[in-house]
């Protein structure tokens, strides 16, 4: 009997180890993982300069807390900066964590200004985290559901919908920011228009506003850029990073600059954990190699090689609505609830992923081959016929 508290739906399965694209369950059968641990395994599994980079500086020094310099989150710090033009960045675990920091962050510069009960403008459909303020800014009601009394201060929109946000804001005085996913994951693989985007950017500026992207998923070279807003080529106030940053070790991100560059003094916030020297030798070889192999350009491709694969072998099939995507995160939506398929690409041998109900979401890892693409093309193709001729 375990003894683990029953918080997972998990599906019958274990994995022993993992080469590149693969994984090997305790058996001994192999799995092509078009999921990559949720959009975490960036340079797929058993990448050797990532190993070997874990390994020496578990050798050296594991944690030390953030009581003390740490070299390594230093130089991490540099190279975000670097990459994203953003001027701050605090360390901590993991997404949830990230989003934390950015309310914080946000309802402190609001209370500078003098805004007693400062509120941020969050969308529908969006998702967040688990603890209680990113569930509570979480554009989901069925996992907020038994949660309550949820966390207040937010005002929800439709996502991409810039006269909404604009309506929201009429004669309201209180609101200090504006927290977006630029490309929803949870939510179903929506990719907001750069228009909009733009939009935001330039409502904030006006407003004196912070523009908040959580980039949690879509960020660290998903979209074929290192972040995603950075398509519509305006810069946040504030952005949130993790999953894919340490390449499975956890480590998450909150970026600040301009207007919120310096709002955090000692004590405002912290972490036990967060940005140790283990996680954040990880997440240095990981920005490395995404560089290096120019992965950017490899997520662009393979993944315009999926979605136009999919395109192609189910043109005309009766219940596919959409096949889109940015880069590696691609949505295939569905007419009808299709969570089924999960268990049955799983017994096909591959690691896939359905959100918002009619969304098969495919998030590979970011080194994802030709030859890895047309196989998840030509696997999956067949499943999803006769899924919907089935119905």
């Amino acid at each position: 009997m375990s003894h683990l508290m029953n918080t997972y739906g998990r599906l019958p399965v274990a994995f022993s180890h993992g080469e590149g694209s693969w994984l090997y369950d305790l058996s001994g059968k192999r799995y092509l993982d078009a999921l990559a641990g949720i959009a975490v395994s960036t340079l797929g599994h058993n990448h050797p300069r990532l190993v070997r980079a874990i390994s020496e500086q578990a050798a050296r020094v594991i944690h030390t807390s953030n009581l003390y310099g740490i070299p390594n989150q230093e130089a991490l710090s540099d190279k975000l900066a670097s990459v994203s033009a953003m001027d701050e960045v605090f360390f901590c675990n993991s997404g949830c964590e990230a989003n934390e920091a950015a309310i914080k962050l946000a309802r402190l510069y609001g209370h500078g200004r003098g805004i007693a009960e400062p509120c941020i403008i969050v969308m529908d459909q969006s998702f967040h985290g688990r603890t209680l303020a990113t569930l509570s800014a979480t554009g989901n009601k069925k996992v907020q559901i038994g949660f309550g009394p949820l966390v207040g201060g937010f005002l929800r929109a439709p996502f991409d919908d810039l006269a909404a946000v604009e309506q929201l804001a009429a004669g309201r005085t209180n609101i200090v920011a504006i927290l977006v996913e630029p490309v929803q994951g949870e939510g179903g693989i929506h990719i907001a228009q750069q228009e909009y985007l733009q939009a935001l950017r330039k409502l904030c500026d006006e407003r004196e506003w912070l523009l908040m992207f959580d980039e949690v998923q879509c960020g660290i070279a998903r979209t074929g850029k290192w972040f995603g807003h950075q398509h519509a080529g305006v810069k946040p106030d504030v952005m949130s990073l993790a999953k894919g940053l340490g390449s499975g070790v956890p480590i998450g991100a909150c970026l600040a600059a301009g207007k919120a560059a310096g709002v955090f003094k000692p004590g405002n916030h912290g972490s036990t954990f967060g940005g140790n020297p283990l996680a954040c030798a990880a997440a240095l070889t990981t920005l490395a190699v995404i560089e290096e192999d120019d992965l950017l350009g490899n997520a662009t491709a393979i993944g315009q090689a999926i979605c136009s694969g999919f395109a192609k072998a189910l043109e005309g099939v009766a219940g596919v609505v959409d096949i889109r995507g940015a880069g590696l995160m691609i949505g295939i939506e569905l007419d009808r609830p299709c969570s089924v398929l999960v268990a049955r690409a799983l017994d096909a041998g591959y690691l896939i992923n359905v959100t918002a109900d009619k969304v098969i979401r495919l998030l590979p890892p970011l080194n994802f081959s030709d030859a890895d693409a047309a196989t998840l093309v030509e696997g999956l193709t067949p499943l999803i016929k006769e899924f919907l001729a089935a119905q």
